[in-house]
């Protein structure tokens, strides 16, 4: 029901700077990791809205050439993974269009659960769409408003709205940030000192984009919440009545880079804390811990603390490949564990390995690296994953697939670690998973853990879809 547009990315948005194509440019290549098929900026002048995307990668996209163009003190930026969208040109963002509203630019991170509702009630209004994309469905929904103002018809859009999104819109002169109810994806909010007492104000999917254009870190925009921000400054409202919070843990677990801020907490942190978990539950006797490089390190480093067990980095990733988690195509994903991960036989050779990953999701890729390491000399593997087993797919922006391709809902663990060919394999508990990203709130979302989804439309569509025979 909601695959088409399923996608998760990274987003940016700067306002009074002016460099702001630049500076967008740095936000999104710090982010470069949540998106790798394609990427786009656009700017605003007080006059029109610019833009630039294609395909590809933010450094190869983006020449001085191209930048020179992008005009105006303000600007944001995309970029793109799409999960089961059409991987064209079409669906990259941001989306520039002219409407009744004026000029505008558009950009989110999220999936839209309730987008092709939307859109098929929209297309038999005779509503025209050039994409597969859910962000094309809020702007015919900001056009359709009978609000006269941008904010006031993107607030009218956005109540219209079910699921996870963290969007960005831009005008001539204004630029708007808002976030879903609930939360599910991060929106951070910064500042940058001008000269002559003037502010910049910046806002990311993660603070390492911050940390590279020297912005301060202010807080997160709230669940809720739209900023606007203008010639007469900043304005925070609180667009949609409170709902309880469903942060994504999978950003802590995986998404997310460790130097980033994500939800007001540091990820480093939690992972570290996951992997110290982790060895309290589940330890082992061994000669070295192993990390599956770079989202096992951090939990890595926590285990080898924990259980005294020295830490070595056993396996080497080449940083020119990208992520096989969020490679769209099986074939690359086959090809890429190679490509990606080198074995150290020195570190390797004769010694018993806790190797230390994030998540297992179809098990294709574990089978191969534990193959890796026993390959370079291991005398045993023993697999250790720092959260809970992915039991039902994500439909709020992450990359899960479906329920009969996720190993660990059709499995046992000792079925899983047969098949990976570990000598033993565990999970993080959900229990300690919460410990970890110091949940005492009750404020983010497991459903990938736990198949309880916090809005009711997906709840819905899986128990009806439970029941159709397969």
């Amino acid at each position: 029901m909601f695959d088409k547009f399923h996608e998760e990315c990274g987003v940016f948005a700067v306002y009074g700077h002016p460099e702001a194509a630049n500076v967008a440019d740095l936000g999104i290549f710090a982010l470069q990791h949540r998106g790798q098929e394609s990427a786009g900026i656009a700017s605003a002048d007080n006059s029109t809205v610019h833009c630039h995307k294609a395909m590809g990668h933010v450094a190869d996209i983006f020449t001085p050439t191209v930048l020179g163009g992008l005009h105006g003190d303000k600007a944001i930026g995309h970029t793109r993974y799409s999960t089961a969208g059409d991987t064209v040109i079409l669906n990259a963002q941001p989306f520039r269009v002219t409407t009744n509203k004026g000029k505008m630019a558009l950009a989110h991170n999220g999936n839209i659960t309730n987008a092709m509702e939307i859109r098929k009630e929209l297309e038999d209004e005779g509503a025209i769409f050039s994409a597969s994309s859910d962000t094309e469905v809020v702007l015919h929904l900001i056009s359709r408003s009978r609000e006269r103002t941008v904010a006031a018809a993107l607030r009218d859009a956005l109540l219209q709205l079910e699921g996870a999104f963290s969007l960005v819109l831009l005008t001539p002169n204004q630029l708007i940030v808002a976030r879903d109810p609930h939360g599910f994806r991060p929106m951070a909010m910064g500042q940058m000192e001008m000269s002559g007492d003037r502010i910049s104000y910046v806002f990311a999917s993660e603070t390492c984009a911050f940390d590279l254009i020297g912005a301060v870190y202010m807080g997160d925009v709230e669940p809720g919440e739209m900023v606007i921000v203008g010639p007469e400054g900043m304005t925070r409202e609180r667009y949609a009545p409170k709902r309880k919070r469903a942060q994504c843990v999978f950003e802590h677990v995986y998404f997310s880079r460790p130097d980033s801020i994500v939800f007001g907490r540091p990820v480093v942190q939690s992972r570290e804390l996951m992997g110290r978990l982790l060895a309290r539950q589940h330890p082992t006797n061994a000669d070295v811990v192993v990390p599956v490089p770079d989202s096992g390190v951090a939990a890595a480093l926590g285990y080898a603390n924990e259980s005294g067990i020295p830490f070595r980095m056993g396996l080497i990733r080449n940083h020119h490949v990208g992520r096989t988690f969020i490679e769209p195509s099986q074939a690359i994903r086959d090809f890429g564990v190679k490509l990606k991960l080198n074995p150290v036989r020195h570190l390797l050779k004769g010694k018993r390995v806790v190797l230390v990953d994030d998540s297992i999701v179809r098990g294709t890729t574990s089978r191969k690296i534990v193959r890796m390491v026993r390959n370079a000399g291991a005398s045993e593997v023993h697999l250790r994953i720092s959260c809970p087993p992915t039991v039902s797919p994500c439909f709020y922006g992450v990359d899960t697939p479906t329920k009969n391709e996720l190993i660990a809902a059709n499995h046992s663990t000792d079925e899983i670690r047969r098949y990976v060919e570990a000598d033993s394999l565990a999970y993080l508990s959900l229990t300690h998973l919460r410990e970890a990203v110091d949940d005492s709130k009750q404020e983010y979302c497991y459903a990938c853990y736990t198949g309880e989804y916090p809005t009711e439309l997906v709840n819905i569509t899986e128990l009806l879809e439970s029941k159709v025979p397969r």
